[in-house]
């Protein structure tokens, strides 16, 4: 016996591709679907309607189609209210719950739509009745008074839907993907102006700079960019802590002199004895205090009361008194940043800019410089409607981009 379900799609899903996409999910997945009506849109700014009939020959074939098809941003004709279930023990969410892609989403709920805030990938969805809001929690936090959403009732998922104009605009030139050709000074100073736009607008600017930022070079002019005013918050790892002290320290990264490139006697031991001497002190900025730190990336966030967070793994050495060793607390802080931002600029660093991405919405703008172009490639691929990958040097553009803001 055949099963079948209405379906719409709404937007600019010919330009956007999710036209295209819908239907290969279905017939990939074997079903078979019907145009019911089809309104496109005639001028480049009109948006475009679907209805249509998903059919398979058994719900258990045509129920992964409507979720891939919900995934993309299509939703049931006639939706009902969200499903809503509570936990039977506390980080125990119910079966079968809503698992959150990083795209705008709504719920309906009580017969209204409603915005889920926070939206993130891989969380649930609570839901507090008193105040009518919807809202994301990841799955460790989840109480057993939550209201927590579950199966696909009742929800409606908008991904990216770009018009024919969307390259015009503050972020339009982010939609062009990866740029695996030397970043000419043009493509720069779009991302340097872009910047100043979110300064202007009264946005914040997260920096996620990988330790590569100081092996090449590039200290100084990231330090200006703190100093200046052009980066509101900076999540990094111990390891770029470590090495922008060292610099400061003992002019090494790494042990190599980052102005002669050469490698000082015992200068492989130098970024332990950085750590041993910030300990000392009790933290950075008591080692900013003492003046035993009197320059670098760091010294700026804390002289300019820039709130950094620094993320431990189990490879650090040391680590500093400030790098949270906690998994989960990393990770809520890595959150509060990450939701905060209009702007992300990651650096150099795959570990931490998947780890601040996967907290993301799809619609913050997101620039990810790295010389593999396969660090640039799963960034990209998490769905930013507002994303640029540029495979360079790091130690290149940073001070590029430093020059292009602070001399206009």
């Amino acid at each position: 016996m055949t099963d079948e379900k209405i379906v719409e799609l709404e937007g600019h899903i010919i330009d956007s591709g999710i036209m295209q996409r819908a239907f290969a999910i279905i017939m990939d997945m074997g079903g078979a679907f019907n145009i019911e009506q089809f309104d496109v849109g005639t001028h480049k700014n009109a948006t475009t309607y679907c209805r249509m009939s998903v059919s398979a020959e058994s719900s258990e074939i045509l129920l992964p189609i409507l979720h891939e098809l919900h995934q993309n941003g299509a939703t049931v004709a006639d939706p009902k209210d969200a499903t809503l279930e509570s936990p039977t023990s506390p980080k125990v969410v119910p079966r079968g719950f809503y698992s959150t892609t990083n795209h705008p989403t709504d719920i309906l709920y009580k017969g209204s739509w409603i915005s889920v805030e926070n939206i993130e990938m891989d969380t649930a969805i609570v839901v507090d009745s008193v105040k009518k809001r919807a809202f994301t929690k990841v799955l460790n936090s989840v109480d057993i008074n939550d209201l927590i959403v579950t199966g696909e009732a009742g929800i409606r998922v908008k991904p990216p839907s770009r018009p024919r104009d969307s390259m015009s605009g503050p972020f339009g030139f982010m939609q062009g993907g990866v740029s695996s050709e030397r970043p000419s000074e043009s493509l720069i100073k779009k991302i340097a102006m872009t910047m100043k736009n979110v300064k202007e607008n009264g946005g914040k600017i997260l920096v996620v700079p990988g330790p590569a930022v100081i092996h090449s070079g590039a200290g100084d002019d990231l330090s200006k960019l703190v100093r200046e005013g052009y980066v509101d918050m900076l999540s990094a790892g111990n390891g770029f802590a470590v090495h922008d002290l060292e610099r400061n320290l003992y002019g090494t990264s790494l042990g190599m002199n980052i102005k002669t490139l050469a490698h000082p006697r015992k200068g492989h031991k130098h970024h332990i004895y950085t750590i041993s001497e910030i300990v000392r002190a009790g933290s950075i900025k008591e080692a900013v205090n003492q003046k035993l730190i009197t320059g670098g990336v760091m010294y700026e966030c804390i002289e300019n009361d820039i709130p950094y967070v620094l993320a431990g793994s189990i490879r650090d050495d040391g680590p500093l008194p400030d790098t949270l060793t906690d998994t989960v607390e990393a990770q809520n802080a890595i959150r509060e940043q990450a939701q905060k931002a209009d702007l992300v600029l990651m650096l150099s660093t795959l570990l931490h800019s998947v780890a601040v991405g996967n907290c993301l919405p799809s619609t913050t703008p997101t620039v990810c410089v790295d010389i593999n172009p396969a660090t640039v490639t799963q960034l990209l691929d998490r769905g930013s409607s507002h994303a640029l990958g540029v495979v360079t040097d790091v130690g290149m553009f940073v001070p590029s981009l430093s020059k292009i803001l602070l001399e206009n």
